[in-house]
């Protein structure tokens, strides 16, 4: 796998499972918010072929002829 699509693979994972976290009695949100921050701010570029080819997340909802 390449560096830049491990990173991504780890950090996507450590999202999900800082959810997951979140979602259990007596989680430390205090917590979950500071580095569920950090984690999304460090986000590298998703590795090619993540999305459709044209796909631009800020633009509309896709596709938008389904």
């Amino acid at each position: 796998m390449c560096p830049d699509c491990e990173d991504f693979a780890r950090t996507v994972l450590l999202l999900g499972q800082l959810a997951l976290y979140a979602d259990m009695n007596g989680a430390d949100l205090d917590f979950v918010e500071a580095v569920s921050t950090s984690l999304a701010v460090s986000l590298p570029e998703p590795p090619p072929g993540t999305f459709p080819d044209g796909y631009d997340p800020d633009g509309p909802a896709y596709p938008d002829d389904v």
